[in-house]
C-alpha cells in the first residue's frame, strides 16, 4: 500500500458532499483577474477566511454557509458586483485587442522588459548623478573586475541589490560606495544613503 496519497480538490468537494459548480473553458481564468484587479474578495468584502473557519464549530458545508452569512449578510452580493463591473470593463478591453496590439505587448515584454529589467544600471546611475548635480559614467572592464559598476563624479559606485546588504562581508571586498536597489512593481527604488556625502 502506498505511504503517501493525494486527494484533489474535486475529490475533497465530492468527499464533503459539496455542490458541483461547472465552469467553461477560460472562464475561471477571466474570473480571477477580474477578482484580482477588483478585489471583490478581500476581508474587507468578504472577511478574514483563515480566522473565520478557526472560528467556525459546525461540521457541514451547508452550516458553515448558514453561520457566515449571518456574520456577512452581504458579502457574495458585494463582491459579485465588484467583480461583474470589472468584468465588464474586461469585456471592453478584450473588443480593443487586435493582432497590432498583441505584436506590441510581445515586443514591449520580450525586447524591452528584458533589456530594461537586466539592464538599468545605466538608469540608476544617469538617476542619481542628476539628483547630486554631478555626471557619470560607466566602469571599463578592468574597473568592472574591481567590481565597480559606474562612477558619480569621481566616486566609484557598486550597484547592488538589498539583499546584497545582509551578506556584506562574507568575500567580496568592494572599495567603493554602494547604491542599493529593489524591484517593486513598477520600477525600482534606490537607496543612495551611502552617497548623500558627495553633495
Amino acid at each position: 500500500m502506498k505511504t503517501q496519497i493525494k486527494i484533489t480538490n474535486d475529490e475533497i468537494k465530492t468527499l464533503l458532499g459539496s455542490q458541483q459548480f461547472e465552469f467553461p473553458k477560460y472562464t475561471t481564468q477571466i474570473l480571477n483577474l477580474a477578482n484580482q484587479n477588483a478585489q471583490g474578495t478581500r476581508p474587507a468584502v468578504v472577511g478574514q477566511m483563515s480566522e473565520l473557519i478557526q472560528e467556525f464549530t459546525g461540521k457541514s458545508i451547508s452550516e458553515w454557509e448558514k453561520w457566515y452569512l449571518q456574520k456577512y449578510p452581504n458579502a457574495i452580493e458585494e463582491a459579485t458586483r465588484k467583480i461583474s463591473e470589472m468584468v465588464d470593463n474586461l469585456r471592453t478591453a478584450i473588443d480593443k485587442i487586435d493582432q497590432k496590439m498583441i505584436e506590441d505587448w510581445v515586443r514591449d515584454l520580450v525586447i524591452i522588459k528584458t533589456f530594461i529589467g537586466l539592464k538599468f544600471q545605466e538608469a540608476i546611475l544617469r538617476k542619481v548623478a542628476a539628483l547630486l548635480n554631478t555626471n557619470y559614467r560607466l566602469s571599463s572592464p578592468a574597473e568592472e573586475a574591481k567590481g565597480i559598476d559606474g562612477f558619480i563624479g569621481n566616486i566609484p559606485v557598486s550597484i547592488k541589490p538589498e539583499s546584497y546588504n545582509a551578506k556584506k562581508g562574507l568575500s567580496e571586498t568592494i572599495d567603493s560606495k554602494i547604491i542599493y536597489y529593489k524591484k517593486v512593481k513598477d520600477g525600482i527604488s534606490v537607496n543612495i544613503i551611502e552617497l548623500v556625502s558627495i553633495k
